[in-house]
């Protein structure tokens, strides 16, 4: 299942939340060796894990997570502004209606089937989540590589600059643009999850 939430929510929803956070606090720190932080030597939780973050995560029956993703808003402070804006040297994009991908995270014990269909139902749920609350474009810096898997997936997509060593990391900015074609476009290479539209609309409206 794909629950979309506010940090707001973290009261009733403690384990999905305490869940998300240990998993990447695996990945980003243990695993990547990301110098972010850490609270109580379990969580990853760094400053852009706000009230106006959207996080999509995936659990099991438990509501134990299988993996993850956050939407921020590019009206506010964020990674690529804040921490990589010279992969962009036409200017980094923002405004109402341009939200920044960040901390996608598929944890490793799930295996590497898994972790791709996990992906591949976040996708589609953030673009339906895009789509029905008049998002039309998304930013992101990532690994060198993974963006040009990004790139490929059918949707309409550019970089926003050549990639650039951070730290000893190749990393480059894209942006996505969100249009009424773009789950077609995605089911296309295999990607976009038609059951995914169900947990949306009910989530969004909730």
């Amino acid at each position: 299942m794909i629950q979309i939430l506010s940090l707001a929510q973290r009261g009733v929803q403690a384990h999905v939340f305490d869940s998300m956070f240990e998993d990447r606090k695996r990945l980003f720190v243990d695993l990547l060796g990301w110098d972010v932080p850490v609270t109580d030597n379990r969580f990853e939780i760094d400053r852009f894990d706000i009230e106006n973050a959207v996080y999509f995560v995936a659990t099991d029956e438990d509501g134990n997570h299988q993996g993850s993703l956050r939407m921020l808003p590019t009206t506010r402070p964020h990674i690529l502004d804040s921490l990589f804006s010279d992969l962009c040297p036409g200017g980094v994009p923002t405004g109402e209606q341009t939200f920044e991908i960040t901390r996608l995270c598929l944890p490793a014990r799930l295996g590497t089937a898994q972790r791709l269909e996990t992906r591949k139902q976040l996708i589609s749920a953030m673009v339906d989540y895009a789509l029905a609350n008049g998002i039309v474009r998304l930013t992101g810096v990532v690994d060198a590589g993974f963006r040009k898997d990004i790139l490929n997936m059918g949707w309409r997509a550019e970089p926003l600059g050549p990639a650039k060593l951070f730290d000893g990391a190749n990393l480059g900015a894209f942006a996505v643009h969100i249009s009424s074609d773009t789950p077609e476009r995605l089911r296309w290479t295999g990607i976009y999850r038609e059951n995914m539209r169900a947990d949306r609309a009910r989530q969004v409206s909730a």
